[in-house]
């Protein structure tokens, strides 16, 4: 299958050019537009329906008309010159705020706005809520109905925003708005210029990386052309199976899918260039096409193997109860394979049609490159391989150690930059009222024999819910239109969304409903603060589910690539290994040098898919060049150490471009995205330079070939003697008695006529003809 499909795109490969650009543009054009009709914006939604806050929501949809895609707001208004307000000027408010309730908002359309964007046109909920003690502002109640991501949706906002500003300033009165769409549009504003700098930065990294190692422009640039074509035909097979289907994704799924693309067709894509660069090299009369076809057959495997690894550590979310795991892993595990599918076909085109022009203007494949970094160190691990493992095993473990004093913070941290206008205008309501008035913790009160619920007889719960420590109000029983249901909004002293909120919610106030729950009814706890503490202990189930699965399935397809019982055992060690490195660093970041309360409870799993999937990807590739240069004539050290020399370049590469693009997100303001950010791109980090490139190849050479037990490779005659030149070109490794007799291989034992030479595989110390 891989042979056909290489085979095919370096044959007939403007046919294969032509149908990525056309079908791959229209995908990426559609994916685009309709993403956000895919997206569900509501973490809720996702939730199993045995979680409380899950059976509330439902309460909340049945009995009060609430929209999954809802976005409340809390609208401030106060006096523009500071003075308390008169019971007039809360008429005045209130007034206009029933004038908004009866305007329709238009959504603005701009050159800007993405073809096929729903017409988010609509007329706001708009109500009082309440009066600030001490009379500074009043509170009204805005709800508008979206998708909060949807461009669209935040340009609807600031129409009512503008629209708002306008309305009160001419009665003298200013406006503030905050929580959900308010944050989320003016954190987007605020990020803006950032977003484009980080962004042109990190582009003009990954294309300076590619200068420096290609000294081509065509090398540099076209990657990321490509990566961006497939990632967006990607991108928008997820939205249309979507559409198609019926299951809707998170909203932060397209984002994510984005950097995993980025990072691994790029690493592919460079895959591909170091080893058509290395065959180009040896074999100067081969044509840009035969060269092409032959190193996308070799490494088509390599590459089909890693994406298949990610393939299955992204599928193994589907197991998962919380329902966001559920649509994020076969979403992933998607466009992999749709990147995979242009690894195969659209880059071996390019390579087959550009041939030895994908490298101008540098004069490098007239020449054999010098040793090199990767020389010595290819050389280095060979001779000294057991100093080398106990050095990796040294850096790993003191990394680890972090592990030992860890905790979990399952508070959403992450809420954005707290210079906006919504965080100052939460930070003026939480001056005067408690701090979770403009995001309440809901109660909901249901009959269990589908009748009414008596709001009267609620008084005793009510009571019992205001002597709760950490509630600072309760407010007035609400019964929903059918009667079947009440509401008792509780506003908390803490944070909704951080952790003290979470932590009251799923524990005093639980409590406090199941013991004073009126006979009859059924009582239900939602909220923000009640759906991240349902949430977070979802994701802590998952987890012990996900992991152990995953590592399962990737270890089989290394059974499969590798051929072998011992190999796949050692990577799938160096990997855990790798992780907990990376998690214990993270660890001691966090909650030692930035007094953090504990790692994010998203960043274990996060890592998991990320750095050991993808990390997984370089010590394939690794492993697979390693065996191919042990089925060579030769030591098995020295194999080891040919392989460290061609593939170390494009591991380290690869690695500092995957790191770039993670390590972007460690200037985010939002603290869980910069843990994050930060994280993923050490682990990036420690799988290719000291896992792939080190530890890996190091244990290859202790173990010799029995590492590929219980079928080692054989010492294979059958080269021609271009194919021999090809594995060794440039490492000095023939005496000028050992040529080949034609093109039909070796004869005899004429392997090599000095074999003296290479007696270092027993440990000798000897220097090995790596050079």
């Amino acid at each position: 299958m891989i042979r056909a499909l290489t085979g095919f795109a370096t044959r007939s490969p403007w046919k294969v050019i032509a149908l990525w650009a056309v079908l791959g543009i229209a995908t990426t054009i559609l994916g685009q537009a309709l993403v956000f009709r895919a997206t569900q914006p509501s973490a809720g939604e996702f939730l199993p329906a045995t979680y409380d806050s899950a059976a509330a929501l439902k309460v909340a949809e049945e009995h009060f008309g609430a929209k999954p895609d809802a976005n409340p707001l809390t609208m401030l208004v106060a006096r523009a010159d500071g003075a308390e307000l008169s019971a007039s000027d809360e008429r005045r408010i209130d007034a206009a705020a029933a004038k908004l309730a009866r305007r329709e908002v238009v959504m603005p359309k701009t050159e800007e706005t993405p073809p096929f964007t729903q017409d988010r046109t609509q007329v706001p909920r708009v109500s009082p809520a309440m009066t600030a003690p001490d009379r500074s502002f009043r509170l009204l109640a805005v709800e508008l109905t979206g998708n909060p991501q949807d461009p669209g949706m935040q340009d609807l906002y600031r129409a009512f925003r503008d629209h708002a500003r306008a309305e009160f300033a001419e009665a003298g009165l200013r406006t503030g708005f905050t929580s959900g769409l308010a944050a989320t549009v003016d954190t987007a504003d605020a990020e803006k210029t950032r977003a484009k700098i980080v962004g042109a930065a990190m582009l003009a990294v990954i294309v300076l990386l590619h200068v420096l190692v290609f000294r081509s422009v065509l090398a540099a640039l076209l990657p990321l052309l490509v990566v961006s074509v497939i990632g967006g035909a990607a991108s928008g097979v997820v939205v249309g199976a979507s559409l198609l289907t019926g299951i809707q994704l998170d909203s932060s799924t397209p984002q994510l899918i984005g950097v995993v693309l980025i990072g691994i067709g790029i690493d592919y894509f460079l895959f591909l260039l170091f080893r058509f660069r290395e065959q180009l090299r040896s074999r100067p009369g081969q044509s840009g096409r035969e060269a092409a076809a032959e190193v996308a057959d070799r490494v088509g495997t390599a590459v089909t193997s890693a994406a298949l690894t990610i393939v299955a550590a992204f599928s193994t979310l589907g197991v998962a109860t919380f329902g966001q795991f559920r649509v994020l892993g076969p979403a992933i595990a998607v466009s992999v394979l749709v990147m995979l599918l242009g690894s195969l076909t659209l880059m071996p085109a390019l390579l087959a049609v550009t041939g030895r022009k994908m490298f101008w203007p540098s004069r490098a494949l007239r020449r054999e490159p010098r040793e090199g970094m990767a020389g010595r160190m290819g050389r280095r691990v060979a001779t000294r391989p057991v100093t080398m493992v106990l050095a990796s095993l040294a850096l790993l473990g003191a990394l680890a150690a972090g592990l030992a004093g860890m905790r979990v913070d399952y508070g959403q941290s992450g809420s954005g930059d707290e210079r906006t206008a919504a965080a100052r205008t939460a930070a003026e309501i939480a001056r005067a009222l408690p701090a979770g008035v403009s995001d309440p913790t809901t109660v909901f009160v249901t009959a269990t024999d589908g009748g009414g619920v008596d709001v009267q007889g609620l008084g005793a719960l009510s009571k019992a819910l205001a002597a709760v420590d950490g509630v600072g109000q309760v407010a007035a029983a609400v019964p929903s239109e059918d009667g079947g249901a009440a509401r008792i909004d509780l506003f908390l002293t803490a944070d909704p969304q951080g952790q003290q909120a979470r932590d009251l919610v799923s524990g005093p106030v639980r409590h406090t409903v199941a013991a004073h729950r009126p006979e009859g009814t059924e009582v239900h706890v939602g909220g923000t603060a009640a759906l991240f503490a349902d949430i977070s202990s979802a994701v802590s189930d998952d987890l012990k589910v996900v992991f152990p699965v995953a590592a399962g399935l990737i270890s089989l397809i290394l059974l499969l690539l590798l051929r072998s019982l011992l190999a796949p055992l050692v990577l799938m060690v160096s990997v855990g290994l790798g992780f907990a490195a990376t998690l214990g660093a993270s660890a001691l970041v966090s909650q030692n040098l930035l007094d953090r309360p504990g790692v994010n409870f998203m960043l274990p799993l996060v890592l998991f898919l990320f750095v050991v999937a993808l990390g997984t990807d370089y010590n394939i590739l690794i492993s697979d060049r390693i065996r191919e240069e042990m089925e060579r004539p030769g030591p098995a050290r020295a194999a080891v150490a040919r392989a460290v020399r061609h593939t170390a370049p494009a591991i380290a590469t690869a690695g500092l471009v995957l790191a770039v693009s993670f390590g972007s997100l460690a200037v985010n303001p939002a603290p869980g995205t910069q843990e994050i950010g930060f994280a993923t791109a050490l682990g990036i980090m420690l799988s290719a330079f000291v896992l792939s490139i080190v530890l890996v190849p190091a244990l290859a050479a202790l173990l010799g070939r029995s590492i590929w037990w219980p079928v080692r490779p054989r010492r294979s005659d059958r080269h021609t003697d271009d194919t021999w030149k090809a594995g060794h070109s440039g490492n000095g490794e023939h005496s000028q008695h050992g040529q080949h007799t034609g093109h039909t291989g070796h004869t005899g034992h004429g392997e090599h006529t000095g074999k003296a030479r290479h007696s270092d595989d027993a440990g000798t110390g000897r220097h090995l003809p790596v050079g």
